[in-house]
């Protein structure tokens, strides 16, 4: 009997929970703003946001 596209799929039917998405991507995001330097660009960005927030 031939196999279904349904029936071959590896992909779990279930989508992952945001907080198990958010935990597997913060280390790599962590290692990204250290290798790049990217902690002095979000700052920086915080800040004009703020000012031009008037804060």
């Amino acid at each position: 009997m031939a196999l279904t596209a349904s029936q071959t799929s590896t992909q779990p039917s279930s989508r992952r929970h945001p907080l198990v998405a958010t935990a597997m991507v913060l280390p790599l995001a962590a290692l990204l703003v250290v290798v790049f330097g990217g902690w002095e660009a979000v700052v920086t960005q915080a800040s004009s946001v703020g000012v031009m927030l008037g804060r």
